[in-house]
């Protein structure tokens, strides 16, 4: 019989940074954290449809999604916002959220050898917001003391 450390290590999760134009995306498999191409978003049905299909494509078991930790009301709009696009996709396994504070500000640390340009174009193109899901997705594996 396996215990819950082994059955998570044999899971494909999935993370993702939520927002209103991007969703950042990391995977985490066979021990490693990876950024993967954002989806970015026309409209939230176009983007559910297009994670529930990475979900199923990619055999995810569970979805980690940053969620900010509230305290003021637009952090409430906010949390409200992404809990209702999760519940619009289409997805049979696990659902953890995790406090996504200061997520954005760590990848963009990141990019910091970066010229301006180049960290400008990580933010519209999406990959601050898939480097943003890899601290969500770490935040979570921390948890789980693999």
């Amino acid at each position: 019989m396996l215990d819950s450390k082994t059955t998570h290590q044999a899971n494909n999760i999935l993370a993702c940074d939520v927002g209103l134009k991007r969703i950042g995306l990391a995977q985490y498999t066979q021990g490693i954290i990876l950024p993967i191409e954002p989806i970015l978003r026309k409209n939230r049905n176009q983007a559910s449809l297009a994670l529930s299909a990475l979900l199923s494509q990619k055999c995810i078991d569970t979805l980690v999604v940053g969620l900010p930790s509230g305290g003021e009301a637009h952090y409430e709009d906010t949390r409200t916002r992404i809990r209702h696009f999760i519940h619009l996709i289409h997805f049979g396994g696990e659902i953890v959220y995790i406090n996504e504070d200061y997520t954005s500000q760590e990848a963009l640390q990141d990019l910091a050898y970066l010229g301006r340009e180049s960290r400008a174009l990580a933010q519209k193109n999406g990959r601050l917001d898939s480097l943003s899901a890899c601290y969500i997705l770490e935040r979570y594996i921390a948890t789980l003391n693999l």
